[in-house]
């Protein structure tokens, strides 16, 4: 026999780990791989992680998005490399380290020392890789891990160093004093990239400054900043010079004082009374005055100082017209006072600090010093105004409490401003989703370019490849370091001592500092070349990837040509100014048209390249929508959606002011919300290394830190277990597992929108699908087992591959099997166009409410309506038609979903596939091609008719439901009324179809619509008030007025109502109005714009007793589940009750016997030994006697 029935629970979680247990055992994905080489090749790039912290549920979206469309494209026949990827580079690895340490800065580092530091760096990328491993291999993302590449390894830095030559030799590397985004306490600029992804809302102080005239004695120009700790770095005035400012007289405090401001800002400045306007002038008529500076610190140098310039950039939108400028502080500032010879004074260290010369404020970091500089100058009379200003300011990325700075220094950039047109066009060649986004939130990114701020001060990067002569000033990029070596043999000398004293070195620390920095090489005028002291931003590294993975051009250049560009790529939406900018604009700046025909690049276009396809992902959010943080503890853990239970570390009661009780568990408030516990609750814990020691305690909140749970001393103790241990948190004995989680994310709604995560959430969207699918395919197996059908009778495998399943005995051609399989047959050929159409253009969820929505026909239409045909005795034809219908349509459906949920997928194909072929080849859905349907299985019109009979009865039951009629009661005729009546033949076709599910005894078709219902029309607000404004009322009060059902024969007729209002004809199409119907008396309704169902709601005698009878059969089954009969079971049954039920027993039995699976039946009291359950039916007392009978 090919199929046993299923016994015993069937839990997602324990088929998954079978299912991870056979593609490790049959090494499932090497094989997928092997078996497509030579196809066409399909390239996507992974975003490399950083495996120095744990993944969390945006790792999960990321990854099972890049998994998808790799195993749909191989189904379809395409060779997809997966090649996987370490980023071990940059600031988030050197912060990590740093906290470890407990040190903070530059200077803390330097102490504890650069090559140790550089250790630890090491250490630290690789901390998690084990759990990495495991999300990976659990949530079934099929990746390459032991070919990795890691970004800290020769080849690769290698490759990103012959970048940075190339664009070195191009001129499109350069030093310069800019003024950049600077981290003072990590000591480095920042790109604007990373910038952008640091931004908090925050409260600064807003001040105004009085600037005393030298030029007007007595007289105050105003200026406004946030920043006042740049003031003692003022170095001049700007204002707009085609601006109108004036010189207004003011009274405040029985004190009088005149102050210049722009004539647009006076009364918000000054007040709108007591001033009077003395003079009015342009702003040209104040440049070149001279005021007297706020502090003397010290002097600008190298120009004129403390007067007013011009600048474009002033305007009258918010301040006083006057801009303070500090040009160590601002780009802007910068430009203007270079063009106008104007000094420079930086007073800050680039620690942030002020210098010892700032006597009142030394040694104070500058923006805590914001309010005593503000105290100081109200204490001297020269602020004018003080408040504060709400708005965002960046912070460091990767240590978020520290706020960033813009200021002066020389750093290392790259020129994009230069090839920024190159840029757009290559952006604009990408295939992006959302659309949006190509001109949105990265074109705008683009259009406000400027150059890269690429060096970073810091220790753990790429070294920047820059020597320059000690002698002559020369610059040299070199592109690998056999370059050095060839200029001096001995350059490795320093590196090999090293090695020799500690043999453990890893290889490719000879490229990073310290050991890079001993390098050098002798200048053609006898000086000697240095390497420059910075490293560069790790978003370069990362938008080298596309060729430094194969270490080219050193090396696989082949490998590279096959994997240029990329098909796809997918990363959440910050990486629009990280990793998706990186990878553009170093393939627009390094892969110009000379570089490509040097290198062999044939692209079939320029543009687009790296990448021609990317999806842009949207945030995870908790139920609420907001973003999910391990810190605050709105966080569903993945390892709780997979195995029902996750680690917390054990933190130590004094964390909180108020510890638990003794046997009380306490997690954060925002955690237990998410797992929809209350406080009070039991919530089992254990120990991470000895599963069977547990303890059930009271759960608490408090605020215990991120990723911590804080035990009371009964439970500690219980479990032994001391402070900094991994607490377990046992939550679900039936978890959701890896397929819920993915579908999840792919059927909550398009992947760039934000998701709302949660466990009730995950659980819905299973229950839609996975949970549907589930039970078919136990219906199937049930019955399969029952009648003995096997697809393989007749029909073996042949030389260890499976046949052609369309050779199997007793299978029949589409066209000769009944109506419901034709059709199911049908909506699986269309179901697999619209997946297919879906993936092919990378719209995710469009696949996959191809595959809801066609599972939920499959689970409540086709078996739902097809039970009979199973239960039916004997094994005839149209029996053996319905089960191959089902097998074929299962088998079809586990290959479409298999990219989805590749585990219940695989356990589909295995249990019916490999259940009747043992061995057989392919053995896994994932090594199978594509589901490509037979030609004869699509039926088109067959597919339509049956979709408008079931939106037809989808009518017709809320219809009943709205006036509480119950399904099991029998309604005499229902009345449907098309909108468009030509459709109404192939309707009348599937009449006893939907007579049978709405339970009626005619179908009716045509007829007076009016006579049945009222009609009542309102307009769409939110389609017509952009449209036409201040009549929407009069429109809504006309529509009110109206013969509603005439406007409706109206829309009906022309696709639009015309209105007369205040003499204007207005038009109103179909999606302007909203229609909504009321059924007449004696009669129930519901309405779709393509159909109306009308049920006539009266009853007589003879189907009040139907409807009894059918009650009686409910009752019947409810006894059947809690007496746990088998499904085949056939039994005798007894009524016991009133005259009526007697009654309804004899002119009903042979339906309740057949719905009942009763042998016997009759109106008697229990026969003895009979299992009886006494139930109220409508009133009626009705004692059932249940006896098992004879299986058959």
């Amino acid at each position: 026999m090919a199929y046993q029935r299923p016994r015993g629970d069937h839990r997602f979680s324990a088929v998954e780990r079978d299912v991870l247990d056979f593609w490790r055992d049959a090494d499932v994905f090497h094989r997928s791989l092997e078996s497509r080489r030579g196809g066409p090749r399909f390239v996507f790039y992974e975003g490399p992680p950083t495996a120095n912290g744990l993944p969390h549920n945006g790792h999960v979206l990321t990854r099972v998005v890049k998994d998808l469309f790799p195993r749909y494209k191989a189904m379809r026949g395409f060779d997809v490399p997966r090649k996987a990827g370490w980023d071990t580079h940059g600031l988030p690895v050197e912060v990590e380290v740093e906290k470890e340490l407990g040190i903070h800065g530059k200077a803390e580092i330097e102490a504890y020392g650069i090559e140790p530091f550089t250790r630890r760096c090491i250490d630290s990328v690789f901390r998690y890789t084990k759990e990495w491993e495991e999300l990976t291999r659990r949530i079934g993302f099929w990746i390459d891990l032991p070919s990795a590449y890691v970004t800290f390894h020769k080849s690769y830095v290698e490759s990103v160093w012959w970048a940075l030559s190339e664009l070195h030799r191009k001129g499109l590397l350069y030093r310069g004093h800019k003024v950049v985004w600077w981290w003072p306490q990590g000591g480095t600029a920042l790109s604007s990239g990373e910038v952008g992804l640091g931004y908090k809302t925050v409260d600064d102080p807003a001040v105004v400054a009085r600037f005393r005239s030298v030029a007007r004695p007595g007289v105050s120009y105003l200026a406004w900043t946030t920043t006042p700790w740049t003031l003692p770095s003022n170095c001049a005035l700007a204002v707009r010079a085609d601006l109108e400012y004036v010189r207004a007289r003011i009274e405040r405090d029985g004190a009088r004082e005149d102050v210049i401001v722009a004539a647009a800002l006076v009364e918000k400045i000054c007040g709108a009374e007591g001033v009077e306007i003395v003079e009015r002038f342009p702003g040209s008529a104040l440049v070149g005055e001279k005021y007297e500076p706020l502090f003397r610190y010290a002097a600008p140098e190298d120009g004129r100082a403390h007067e007013i310039i011009a600048a474009d950039y002033v305007g009258a939108e918010e301040g006083t017209g006057i801009v303070h400028i500090a040009p160590a502080f601002g780009e802007d500032d910068f430009k203007a006072c270079r063009a106008a010879g104007i000094g420079f004074l930086q007073l800050l260290g680039p620690d942030g600090k002020f210098p010892p010369e700032v006597t009142d404020f030394a040694g104070r970091f500058c923006k805590e010093a914001d309010r005593d500089i503000v105290r100081h100058l109200k204490g001297r009379g020269l602020v004018f105004h003080e408040g504060s200003c709400r708005h965002e300011y960046p912070f460091c990325w990767r240590a978020s409490s520290d706020p960033l700075i813009q200021y002066a220094r020389p750093a290392w950039f790259i020129r994009t401003t230069d090839r920024i047109a190159d840029a757009i066009a290559n952006n604009r060649a990408v295939d992006w989703l959302p659309e949006h986004i190509k001109e949105g939130r990265f074109g705008d990114f683009l259009a406000n370019n400027v150059d890269w701020a690429l060096s970073r001060e810091r220790y753990w990067g790429t070294p920047l490849p820059i020597w320059v002569c000690d002698k002559c000033g020369r610059e040299e990029a070199i592109s690998r370091l056999d370059d050095a070596v060839a200029r001096n043999p001995r350059a490795l000398d320093h590196w090999n001592k090293a090695v020799a004293a500690d043999p453990t070195l890893s290889e490719h620390l000879v490229v990073h500092k310290p050991w890079v920095d001993e390098i050098t090489f002798p200048c053609g005028c006898g000086g000697t070349m240095k390497r420059v002291p910075e490293v560069i931003d790790c978003w370069f590294d990362s938008g080298c990837m596309p060729f430094a993975q194969w270490g080219f051009p050193h090396q696989g250049a082949e490998e590279f040509r096959r994997a240029y560009p990329a098909d796809f790529i997918s990363e959440a939406i910050d990486q629009t100014r990280g990793w998706f900018y990186s990878l553009l604009m170093v393939a627009t700046l390094v892969f110009d048209e000379e570089t490509r025909k040097k290198y062999g690049l044939s692209l079939p276009s320029p543009y687009p390249r790296p990448y021609k396809t990317c999806i842009v992902l949207g945030h995870v959010c908790d139920a609420e929508g907001k973003k999910e943080s391990k810190s605050s503890g709105n966080y569903t853990p993945p390892d709780l959606v997979f195995e029902g239970k996750f680690s917390l570390t054990l933190a130590p009661a004094r964390r909180v002011a108020k510890p638990p009780k003794a046997d009380e568990a306490m997690l954060l408030p925002a955690q237990l919300k998410s797992l929809g516990l209350e406080p009070g609750a039991r919530l089992v814990v254990g120990r991470a290394d000895d599963a069977g020691r547990t303890f059930s305690a009271k759960v608490a909140a408090g605020p215990v830190g991120k990723e911590s749970i804080v035990l009371g001393d009964d439970v500690r103790a219980a479990l032994g277990l001391e402070d900094g241990a991994q607490v377990v948190v046992h939550v679900l004995d039936d978890p959701p597992g890896a397929d819920a989680f993915r579908w999840f994310f792919y059927s909550a709604g398009p992947v760039w929108n934000n998701t709302r995560n949660s466990l009730r959430a995950i659980r819905e969207g299973q229950n839609e699908f996975l949970v549907r699918w589930q039970n078919v395919l136990q219906f199937f197996l049930i019955y399969a087992s029952i009648d003995g059908f096997d697809p393989a009778a007749g029909n073996p495998a042949r030389d260890g591959a499976l046949p052609d399943f369309a050779r199997g005995e007793g299978r029949r051609p589409a066209a000769e099997r009944a109506l419901l399989d034709r059709w199911i047959l049908s909506e699986t050929a269309l179901a697999a166009r619209r997946v297919t159409e879906a993936l092919d253009g990378y719209r995710i969820y469009d696949g996959a409410l191809a595959l809801k929505e066609f599972v939920d026909g499959l689970s409540n239409w086709y078996v739902r309506r097809s039970r009979e045909r199973f239960w039916a005795p004997g094994f005839e034809q149209d029996k053996k038609d319905a089960y191959w219908t089902l097998w074929e349509v299962l088998v079809a459906l586990a290959r479409l979903a298999a990219p989805f949920t590749p585990f219940f997928a695989e356990h589909t194909w295995r249990t019916l596939v490999g259940g009747a072929w043992p061995g057989a080849r392919p053995d896994s859905v994932h090594l199978s091609d594509w589901f490509e349907p037979p030609a004869d299985w699509a039926d088109e019109p067959l597919s339509s008719a049956m979709g408008l009979a079931r939106e037809v009865v989808s009518l017709g039951l809320a219809a009943r439901g709205a006036q509480k009629l119950r399904v099991r009661q029998p309604l005499a005729h229902a009345r449907v009324l098309l909108a468009d009546p030509s459709r109404e033949a192939e309707l009348r076709g599937l009449a006893g179809i939907v007579a049978d599910e709405l339970n009626v005894k005619e179908v009716l078709f045509g007829g007076d619509a009016d006579a049945f219902v009222h009609w009542s029309m309102q307009p769409n607000f939110r389609a017509i008030g952009p449209k036409y404004g201040t009549l929407v009322p009069k429109i809504k009060q006309a529509l009110g007025k109206a013969d509603a059902a005439a406007l409706r024969r109206e829309l009906d007729a022309e696709g639009k109502v015309t209105l007369r209002i205040d003499g204007t004809a207005v038009e109103l199409g179909p999606e302007e109005i909203a229609i909504s119907l009321a059924a007449r008396e004696h009669y129930a309704a519901a309405s779709s714009p393509r159909v109306v169902v009308v049920l006539e709601t009266d009853l007589d005698d003879a189907l009040l007793r139907e409807g009894l009878a059918r009650e009686l059969v409910n009752r019947v089954q409810t006894m059947r589940k809690e007496l746990d009969l088998d499904y085949a079971q056939r039994i005798a049954l007894t009524f016991e009750g009133n005259e009526e039920v007697a009654r309804v027993v004899a002119e009903h039995g042979a339906m309740i016997a057949a719905e009942t699976l009763a042998v016997e039946l009759s109106a008697a009291p229990p026969a003895p030994g009979a299992d009886v359950k006494e139930c109220d039916v409508d009133g009626r007392t009705v004692r059932i006697g249940l006896v098992k009978a004879a299986t058959r």
